[in-house]
């Protein structure tokens, strides 16, 4: 068979494979979200969004006085680096990660328990 014949053959099957895999990981993020998350920072911080958030009581307390508010939260969820090297990633029941991101343009850290069904914001650091 010569090879310009071998070739369009291969190109033809690999279009046609491109276009099912198209197809297959289209229908795959509609049903888990838009997010294809492979790294740990962005495995991590989509498993603390997707359970229940609750606020340690100093946490609260910044909420009621309008020095924080939820969306700085929301926004350190969505765009927060993790910091590994100082989180408690091999405890049990709960895992404590350290969230770093920015508030009004200061950066800050954040600590967060993840446990199995819920995650509690602990406190905020400038």
């Amino acid at each position: 068979m010569a090879f310009l014949k071998r070739l369009g053959f291969f190109i033809f099957g690999l279009s046609i494979g491109l276009v099912f895999l198209t197809i297959f990981l289209k229908k795959k993020s509609e049903e888990t979200g838009s997010e294809f998350c492979y790294f740990p920072n962005c495995r991590t911080l989509k498993d603390i969004r997707s359970k229940k958030i609750s606020y340690a009581d100093a946490i609260n307390e910044l909420l009621l006085n309008k020095e924080l508010d939820s969306t700085d939260i929301n926004n350190f969820l969505q765009n927060g680096d993790v910091d590994f090297s100082n989180s408690e990633t091999k405890t049990n029941p709960c895992k404590t990660y350290y969230i770093e991101g920015s508030v009004n343009k200061k950066s800050a850290t954040l600590k967060v328990k993840n446990c199995y069904e819920k995650a509690t914001i602990e406190s905020i650091s400038y």
